[in-house]
């Protein structure tokens, strides 16, 4: 195994490992209410934002749960270790839904959540996850009970992956049905330099791949060769950075609905 490999399955490790909550806060008898809130949230930082449109749930099955057609429909595969089959509120996945349906409407979006395990070894062995094929029957069955949607693929981290598997597996005709494909966190180039997500045409398609993150552009920096501390620094930096997408939500709707809208042009964003 490469060192690069050794590197970013120990980065895995510290990404996949379990956080402990703290509890709230009690609330104390007769205390002023103006200050409740304050104490409630100590230590906790201000509550997090759940975009306009936010979307709760962790699960969504909108092609199998009796969801009308509506006009788009995404296919989303999650990041490593991430609940449900889309994440929580205010992960990468469920920001994206959020800033794309205030951009359409959220009436006219639909989503499914790539059902799949999301461990270390969907990532290390990505041949061996059913992830992909879970998303080529999810990408199937939306073109089938919904002739007239338009279907958007989007892969996190190691959902990434599940993407690229999805697409190498689609046949011509239902690789024409895609729309726009998104992976964040996670790259795959030929043999040419080119990114490659199957047969999808290129001008279909966006990588957002932050500098820094080893999980993506799989290149280690300076501070891996000083040792320890240095190991453990770029560990947390790199973590930080794959652990961040949401902040680039905004980027992959805006990309996702110029496509929607019929304008295709060759777009490589590196955040």
């Amino acid at each position: 195994m490469k060192p690069t490999h050794i590197l970013i399955a120990l980065a895995a490790l510290v990404y996949a490992a379990p956080v402990v909550e703290q509890p709230m806060a009690l609330a104390i008898p007769g205390l002023d209410t103006h200050f409740q809130p304050h104490v409630k949230r100590c230590d906790r930082g201000p509550p997090q934002y759940e975009g306009k449109y936010p979307y709760r749930n962790q699960t969504y099955n909108q092609i199998d749960d009796g969801t009308p057609c509506r006009n788009v429909t995404m296919i989303y595969a999650r990041g490593l270790k991430q609940k449900g089959n889309v994440g929580k509120v205010g992960d990468t996945g469920p920001m994206i839904f959020n800033h794309l349906a205030e951009l359409i409407g959220p009436e006219n979006l639909a989503i499914a959540g790539v059902t799949f395990k999301a461990k270390i070894r969907d990532w290390m062995a990505p041949k061996k996850s059913k992830g992909g094929l879970v998303m080529v029957e999810l990408i199937k069955r939306a073109a089938s009970q919904c002739p007239n949607t338009k279907i958007v693929l989007v892969g996190y981290s190691v959902g990434g992956k599940v993407l690229h598997k999805a697409a190498e597996n689609l046949s011509w005709g239902m690789t024409q049905r895609i729309t726009a494909a998104v992976t964040l966190g996670h790259k795959k180039k030929g043999s040419m330099g080119a990114e490659l997500m199957g047969r999808i045409p290129a001008t279909r398609t966006l990588v957002i791949c932050k500098k820094g993150d080893a999980f993506c552009d799989r290149k280690l920096p300076w501070e891996t060769i000083f040792g320890v501390p240095g190991l453990f620094f770029w560990l947390i930096k790199m973590v930080g950075k794959h652990t961040s997408y949401e902040e680039n939500a905004a980027t992959a709707a805006i990309f996702i609905n110029s496509r929607l809208n019929g304008n295709f042009t060759d777009i490589y964003y590196w955040a």
